[in-house]
């Protein structure tokens, strides 16, 4: 039996989102065992959320690039910006999953007030469109890998690449807002 992605791209999306939100969520929830990995020292910890705000920032970037790019038909260089977006937010999710794996979700520190009227509905839009976003982009991913950029046409990865793309970049932005009122702000 041959095994082609290439005709598996919604089988592939559907056991990749559901991999990648259960170990995001046992990982939130703690369901996976805190010693099953080994603890970095409390400054590397520490720095982690500070590293994956210049990792969200860099992003946000190269995500726009990969707008622009496409908006130009410049293909090749759209790719490049987009990997580069994947594997930035493949750092993020590696460098974050550490941290809450170690220590659980960070605690807001501010007002009260403050956390029930702006952080936790800035948090729950970010992790609403985190989720939202984790098929999207493994399909419009899948796609672009799988098969050459002309052939990309045929397919329904510019539809549906423009509503995660957008997705995305808000996600971002709204991760930077929840680390600004985490670790700046407050």
């Amino acid at each position: 039996m041959h095994f082609d992605a290439r005709d598996r791209v919604p089988e592939l999306t559907v056991i990749l989102s559901l991999a990648s939100l259960a170990l995001v969520f046992g990982a939130v929830l703690g369901t996976i065992p805190r010693g099953a990995i080994p603890r970095a020292s409390a400054p590397v910890l520490d720095a982690i959320p500070h590293v994956n705000a210049v990792v969200s920032a860099v992003a946000i970037v190269t995500i726009a690039a990969g707008v622009v790019f496409a908006r130009r038909r410049e293909f090749r260089k759209h790719r490049t910006m987009m990997l580069l977006s994947a594997g930035l937010f493949a750092v993020f999710l590696v460098l974050y999953l550490y941290k809450v794996l170690l220590e659980g979700p960070a605690e807001f520190p501010g007002p009260r007030a403050v956390y029930r009227l702006v952080y936790l509905p800035i948090l729950a839009i970010h992790i609403l469109l985190a989720v939202v976003c984790i098929p999207l982009l493994y399909y419009v991913l899948l796609l672009a890998t799988t098969r050459p950029l002309g052939a990309l046409t045929d397919t329904a990865h510019a539809r549906v690449g423009r509503v995660a793309a957008s997705l995305w970049l808000l996600s971002f932005v709204l991760g930077n807002v929840v680390y600004a009122l985490l670790y700046v702000v407050y």
